[in-house]
Parts: structure tokens; C-alpha cells; sequence
């Protein structure tokens, strides 16, 4: 090209090129990492104990803004997931439990942004529909794994056809680098949605050979619950029987999976686990900081559900206690979201789902139950919700946890659970943060039971849950105390 015509073009080709950039800067992107089973406080930032280690989500939380009380509605898998997906509760969503199907005419808030031009790809645990890993609506690119997946050699279901990994193949790996390979070969020219949804760090853990014992011999901390449940100690608290008798079941400390590990050994290797998920989220750190997509693209951490370490003599999650319905939220968004900050604000994972959907520029459907919190992330408000709501529907498979309901204030929560002859529970959370002193007999706190108690059914009157889902009596028993009667 000649001098002349190069001075000539010059001016086209440099708008050109700045309207790319300013096209590129205002598309407001969003990568959704969402972890299975990760505990609020299993990060190495929180201190939860003095050898754990979580780099990676140390500096999102460096680099973003900490959601320190962020809860799932219902503290198990595939309820939990339909609720960020939909926005909406389980009874409402009506996948209550991990064999429940899923509706045809559900709705998942990556349609509407695939209406609003976005790009948007799956990769990893889906875990609605039982073991259906076929591609779902809302998604451009899918690779999804087969029920719970596997940690080594997986095999993923992409774009409708199975492929078979090998050769030690980690799934955590094989996941964050398939969806930054497909980020590479996206339009440049459309905002994404990537939901990036790992199967660590659901039981049994196998961390990458890379940190396997990486913390044996390390010390194990006992929470200040774990053995009020071992004697008859927990009656002093006033704790009801089911806790104590599910100490000695498959989500006991005394009996955990029947016998098939030692609570030591289940630990540390969780936090191994973990370590693979961790460096997920620095791959695709990473990735948007040398491609120039850090500015302009959210990423959000969370976990699906919490997890229990022993409290009340428990392992797993499904109960109302704060370690099972409290997950880790961690949000970057260098647009609006103070590095190095953090609220108190109540969110819940149902919030998720109409957040982004405001920050992509989507109407917020009314059937969307959740509210959006994006004002939270901005800094323009310090509070989201004054209450939050939990439901749990007993599982034929585990029946040593009943169907219970909760209400969390600030201060206090409530549980009660249903169709068990229980006491119900009350905690002062301020005053008792282990909730262990259940309140629920104390006369100087009917008053407070009794307001929690109406409006958490108010709740669900209004939200369409006045019912209870029902299931076949068609397997026989899987328990250690009844086992294979029907």
C-alpha cells in the first residue's frame, strides 16, 4: 500500500478499529463457576484451619467483592442448581430432589440471555434429570457429564455425542481447558455467558494425582458441635432425636458411608479435592487478563450447597444448619465491584439468576422469584433481603434427614420440620453461631418462634408450597437400619 492511499485510509481504519474496542468494552460478559459441595469457609482466606490453601480464590476475593452471607434455598444438588438456573424456589421449580425430572416447560435464564445475543456454553455437572446428560436448552455449546461425573477418565456428552476420556485424564482440568479453548473460538463480536460447573468437590473425593497427600498427617480441627450428639449430652440442648440418631448413619461421623472411611482421611482429602477447583478458577483468571476481557467480564464463584464437617456429629448437607445451607459467593466485576470488598447482605442463590439478567439488560421475568442484587455489588446498598427461606423434602434414598423448612433472620432461625414427632429449633445466631443451644422451649422466646414460624409459612402459602412432593415406594431400603425392607 502506497504512502497516500495509507494516510488516506488511516482515519476509517482507526474509527474502525477504536468502535471495535468500544463495541468489545460495552459488552458485559459472565463466567458462572459454580463448585459441588464447597462449604462456606473452605477457603484458605477464611482461616477455617492453619494448613489449607485456595490461592486462586484468595485473590478473586482480593480482586472482587465477598458475599459473606450468601445461602442456597435448599442444600442439595439438583434443587439447588434449578434454583440459580430459574431463579425460583424448589417447590415451585418442582425439581425437589436429585431423581426429579425436570419440567418441559421450565425455563432457564440462558435463554433469555441467547434472546439477548449472547454466546453462551455448559461444561461439567449438570445433574438435573437423574443421569441425563444430554444437551439442555439455553446453550449454544454443551458438555455435560453423565450424573455425578467421574474425577478421573470422565466422559462427556458434547453437543449431543458421548466422548470417552483417557489416559488420567482430571476432569476439573479437562473442563476449565475445553471452555477456554471454546472462549477462543467464540465470536468476538457477541457478549458470553460461560457456566463453568465443576464436579469437585462431591464425595467420594479423588484429587488430582498432582495433590494427592498433599495434606496427609495434617491435623484435623473437631468443630465445638461434633460431640454433643456422641452421649446424651444433646439433650441438655435441647437438639432433637433425628440428629442424634443420624450420628450412626451414612451422613453420621460414627458410620459415615457405612463404614467406608474415616473422618480424617475424608478431610484432608476434600481439601486435596479442592485444590483442582482452585486452579480453575487462576486458569480462567488468567485467560480474561491476557485477553483483555478482564474489565469487561463478571466472574462469579459459588457453591451449590454447603458442607458439614462434623457439626452436630454430621457429615453432607440437606439440614438447615448453617454449614449445609451457607456456600462461598465471591464476585469480580472490575466495572463497578470494589476490589478487596466484602458485605453482610443476605443473598440467596434464587438472586442469581435476575442479577444477571439486569446486568446483561434483560427484563427480569415475574415468575423469577429472587431478587437482583446488583445494587449490592455496586456498593449503593449495604442490605439485600431482612429474611431468608429454606426448604428440604425427605429422600426416600436418605431418610434419616426429614422434610424441614427454615426462616434466617440476622439474628435468629427457625426450623421446623414436618410429618417427624420433633421438637422444632431456634437459634440466637448472634449469641450462639454453632447452634447448639436450640431455644425452641425457652418461654422468653415463644414470642420470636411464633413470628418466625407464621411468616415462614406465610411464605409458603404465597409462593405456592403449600404441598408436600410424594415419590414411590418402589427400591428397597438403603439405610443401615432398615436395609432392603421396602
Amino acid at each position: 500500500m502506497n504512502k497516500s492511499l495509507l494516510l488516506l485510509l488511516l482515519p476509517f481504519l482507526t474509527t474502525t478499529v477504536c468502535a471495535q474496542k468500544s463495541a468489545q468494552a460495552k459488552q458485559k460478559n459472565i463466567i458462572f463457576i459454580l463448585a459441588d459441595d464447597h462449604r462456606y469457609d473452605a477457603m484458605g482466606f477464611m482461616k477455617k484451619n492453619d494448613w489449607a490453601e485456595t490461592p486462586n480464590l484468595d485473590r478473586l476475593a482480593r480482586e472482587g467483592k465477598h458475599l459473606k452471607n450468601a445461602f442456597v434455598s435448599t442444600a442439595l444438588c439438583s434443587p439447588s442448581r434449578a434454583s440459580i438456573l430459574t431463579g425460583q424456589y424448589a417447590h415451585k421449580h418442582t425439581v425437589v430432589d436429585n431423581t426429579a425430572p425436570e419440567p418441559s416447560d421450565i425455563e432457564y435464564f440462558p435463554q433469555l440471555l441467547q434472546k439477548a445475543n449472547y454466546q453462551t456454553a455448559f461444561f461439567g455437572k449438570w445433574h438435573m434429570g437423574n443421569d441425563d446428560d444430554h444437551p439442555r436448552k439455553g446453550f449454544h455449546h454443551w458438555e455435560g457429564l453423565k450424573g455425578q461425573g467421574e474425577y478421573y477418565n470422565p466422559s462427556l456428552n458434547i453437543d449431543g455425542q458421548r466422548i470417552q476420556f483417557k489416559d488420567s485424564t482430571y476432569v476439573a482440568d479437562l473442563l476449565t481447558d475445553h471452555a477456554i479453548d471454546w472462549l477462543n473460538k467464540r465470536s468476538k463480536d457477541k457478549p458470553f455467558f460461560v457456566y463453568l460447573s465443576h464436579k469437585g468437590v462431591h464425595a467420594p473425593f479423588q484429587p488430582a494425582k498432582r495433590h494427592n497427600d498433599r495434606y496427609k498427617n495434617k491435623p484435623v480441627p473437631l468443630p465445638p458441635s461434633y460431640a454433643l450428639t456422641a452421649t446424651d449430652e444433646y439433650k441438655k440442648h435441647n437438639l432433637p432425636e433425628w440428629v442424634k440418631e443420624q450420628r450412626h448413619s451414612w451422613h453420621g461421623v460414627d458410620y459415615m458411608y457405612h463404614g467406608q472411611i474415616d473422618f480424617d482421611t475424608f478431610y484432608r482429602k476434600y481439601f486435596e479435592t479442592l485444590l483442582s477447583v482452585d486452579e480453575s478458577v487462576g486458569k480462567v483468571m488468567d485467560y480474561l487478563k491476557a485477553n483483555g476481557l478482564e474489565e469487561n467480564t463478571m466472574v462469579i464463584y459459588m457453591g451449590d450447597n454447603g458442607f458439614s464437617f462434623g457439626e452436630h456429629g454430621l457429615i453432607d448437607k440437606r439440614h438447615a444448619y448453617e454449614e449445609s445451607m451457607r456456600v462461598p459467593l465471591l464476585i469480580k466485576y472490575p466495572a463497578f465491584v470494589a476490589a478487596g470488598s466484602s458485605t453482610d447482605a443476605m443473598v440467596q442463590n434464587v438472586d442469581i439468576a435476575p442479577t444477571l439478567l439486569e446486568l446483561a439488560g434483560v427484563p427480569i421475568p415475574k415468575v423469577m422469584q429472587g431478587k437482583s442484587f446488583l445494587d449490592v455489588l455496586k456498593g449503593t446498598a449495604t442490605q439485600h433481603k431482612d429474611k431468608i427461606f429454606y426448604e428440604y423434602y425427605w429422600e426416600y434414598a436418605f431418610p434419616q434427614t426429614p422434610t424441614m423448612f427454615s426462616i434466617r433472620t440476622e439474628q435468629y432461625k427457625y426450623i421446623h420440620y414436618y410429618g417427624l414427632w420433633t421438637q422444632n429449633e431456634l437459634y440466637d445466631l448472634k449469641k450462639d453461631p454453632n447452634e447448639m443451644n436450640n431455644l425452641i422451649a425457652d418461654p422468653e422466646y415463644r414470642e420470636i418462634s411464633k413470628q418466625l414460624s407464621t411468616q415462614l409459612f406465610d411464605w409458603l402459602e404465597a409462593t405456592g408450597g403449600m404441598q408436600i412432593p410424594l415419590k414411590r415406594n418402589d427400591v428397597p431400603k438403603f439405610d443401615n437400619k432398615f436395609s432392603k425392607q421396602y
